[in-house]
């Protein structure tokens, strides 16, 4: 048993029977890791300490509310790092014990892991707002032969933006092809992308991967013209051993 975060995003639906049925099909638990008020007392003001014993005393051992580890040992926590990955999770946060809760600041730091790969650029997304440009490149993955989509990257310059465009524009199949459509957007907004020959392959930078595609947004590298694109297949990302989401969580301290 682990954590699926593509179940879980499809949980996230405005339709409220869409919601029922899925809470029925694919039933959620809720794990918490700090607690900020009980009924009507703020425990903003409290360190972490306390408001973590609060949260184990209220939900630890009550069904589908689990809590997470915590340890002050760093070598446990390198140790969760490596192995509760295969479990779903993205890596570990560090909090001060005696740290307060800031509101709209970041008082944590979450370790997650870094990975490189290289991938076959198999399209892109005009940019939305700045004309000429490319607002993502959409990459795949060779397996049995097949290419396959596994996400894209997004975060470029303005200058970048429109060098791509220029050097992807030409190598073009089609004028458009449609993704999958997006269930915040309206019906008419289906994720349209435009098709490129698969010549192109990038390195890139990213932290995980859910089932067959990435879990966030990767981060450009560099491009790998040295490489072919045939050369880019899924057994070159590391796998995680699976561990059972049991084993991460705790039922109390």
């Amino acid at each position: 048993k682990r954590l699926d975060w593509e179940s879980l995003s499809a949980r996230i639906h405005p339709a409220e029977s869409r919601i029922t049925k899925l809470s029925e099909e694919t039933p959620a638990i809720f794990i918490g890791f700090d607690a900020i008020a009980m009924a009507d007392v703020d425990l903003t003001g409290k360190p972490f300490s306390a408001r973590r014993q609060v949260l184990v005393s209220a939900y630890a051992g009550t069904g589908t509310c689990k809590i997470s580890r915590v340890t002050t040992d760093a070598e446990a926590a390198a140790d969760w790092f490596e192995r509760f990955e295969g479990a779903g999770l993205d890596g570990v946060i560090s909090k001060r014990i005696d740290g307060h809760y800031l509101p709209g600041k970041r008082e944590m730091i979450k370790v997650k892991h870094a990975r490189t790969g290289e991938a076959v650029v198999i399209g892109y997304r005009p940019h939305k707002s700045q004309p000429n440009a490319v607002g993502s490149v959409l990459l795949g993955l060779y397996r049995d032969g097949q290419l396959l989509p596994i996400g894209g990257i997004g975060a470029f310059t303005a200058a970048k933006r429109e060098e791509y465009l220029q050097l992807l524009e030409p190598m073009r199949t089609a004028d458009s092809v449609q993704g999958e459509p997006n269930r915040w957007a309206t019906p008419e907004k289906t994720g349209e992308w435009v098709p490129v020959r698969p010549e192109l392959v990038v390195e890139f930078d990213y932290d995980q991967m859910e089932g067959m595609r990435l879990r966030h947004t990767a981060k450009f590298k560099r491009w790998r013209p040295d490489r072919e694109p045939s050369s880019c297949g899924y057994d070159q990302l590391e796998v995680p051993v699976n561990y059972d989401l049991d084993d991460v969580l705790q039922e109390g301290e």
